[in-house]
């Protein structure tokens, strides 16, 4: 009966380390595993920080057009250069011609109004879906002559999402239960 306890008593403790671990979820295994994850990290999804959906959410018109006054970008700002370049750059991916560009990047900050706001945070988003459903349409070949552009997309998305939420932490309109303390 001992025997018994001691065999029960030791399988059951040899096992609670696996039931203890959950597996984490595999890292894509394809480069374009890699940098679909990239764009949706910095689209809508929670998996290292906040998205870009989750950094603008919840604001107003009002405090998207705030700054602290020491020439900084507000979130407005951010937000409609991050879909100038987002749509620029996947119309590029698609092998159509972007609109005419001076050049000036400060242009693609500056042109933000508050009334745009609402339509701004949708086409932030559209543009990610559209991004997502380009890679995942797209060819080995496509991808491969395509990677470095696609992973400068999400560079850069997650950059500028970085000041959006720092800013929102200046404004103090960022709920740190969303992700980053």
């Amino acid at each position: 009966m001992k025997r018994l306890a001691l065999s029960l008593s030791l399988a059951v403790v040899s096992c609670l380390p696996l039931a203890a671990q959950t597996p984490a979820p595999k890292p894509p295994t394809t480069l374009k595993g890699v940098l679909l994850e990239q764009l949706r990290t910095t689209h809508n999804s929670q998996d290292w920080f906040a998205s870009g959906n989750t950094a603008m959410q919840g604001l107003t018109a009002e405090q998207a057009r705030w700054t602290d006054g020491k020439g900084n970008h507000s979130v407005g700002q951010l937000t409609y250069h991050l879909v100038f370049w987002n749509k620029r750059s996947l119309q590029k991916f698609k092998g159509e011609n972007p609109s005419q560009f001076s050049g000036n990047n400060d242009e693609t900050f500056n042109n933000f109004t508050p009334e745009q706001w609402n339509d701004l945070v949708k086409q932030f988003d559209q543009g990610m879906t559209e991004w997502e459903k380009a890679v995942e349409g797209a060819d080995d070949a496509t991808i491969a002559k395509n990677a470095s552009l696609i992973a400068h997309i999400g560079t850069h998305n997650a950059y500028h999402i970085g000041q959006i939420v720092f800013v929102r932490k200046e404004q103090g309109s960022w709920d740190p239960a969303k992700g980053v303390k």
